[in-house]
């Protein structure tokens, strides 16, 4: 059978605006399965808590998709630059509460490039306007809680 993959367009005072929908089905257990852009994207716990670890912890995905959000947007923004930036991985690291409903309470995000005369203060103009300008993912997490980074660069 064939999924289904909808986007609404509604028409407002200031025009239209979009929706995004995600549909997630739950398939035994601890199991899983959201329908993201027509792909599949797994979530199950661990075995300890009921599940048979076959994929993310929801809580890491947010965690993925401040990621995914801001790599986009830093490495659109090099190459609009024509900075060199051969490599890049993010690492998000979030602290969790202890209490429930356990949450994160700070995300700290690691940027490192890799590439031969990256200059700082280009690779640093790249993240702000990321996380200032245009990740929606880190504009929704800093109304709740500190959102810090790093840069790391890596020579080639």
């Amino acid at each position: 059978m064939e999924e289904a993959f909808v986007v609404s367009l509604q028409y407002t005072k200031s025009g239209f605006s979009m929706k995004h929908t995600v549909d997630t089905s739950w398939k035994g257990n601890m199991l899983f399965d959201a329908n993201v852009s027509g792909h599949h994207v797994m979530m199950d716990a661990l075995p300890a808590v009921g599940g048979e670890d076959k994929g993310g912890r929801p809580k890491e995905l947010m965690l993925a998709s401040l990621a995914g959000c801001t790599g986009m947007d830093v490495i659109s923004i090099l190459k609009k630059m024509r900075v060199p930036c051969t490599g890049l991985d993010i690492r998000v690291e979030a602290d969790v509460t202890e209490e429930h409903p356990k949450h994160y309470e700070r995300m700290h995000i690691i940027y490192s490039f890799t590439g031969q005369n990256l200059r700082e203060e280009q690779l640093r103009k790249a993240i702000e306007l990321s996380q200032e300008r245009y990740c929606g993912v880190s504009h929704v997490y800093k109304k709740v809680m500190p959102v810090t980074y790093e840069i790391r660069v890596i020579p080639s």
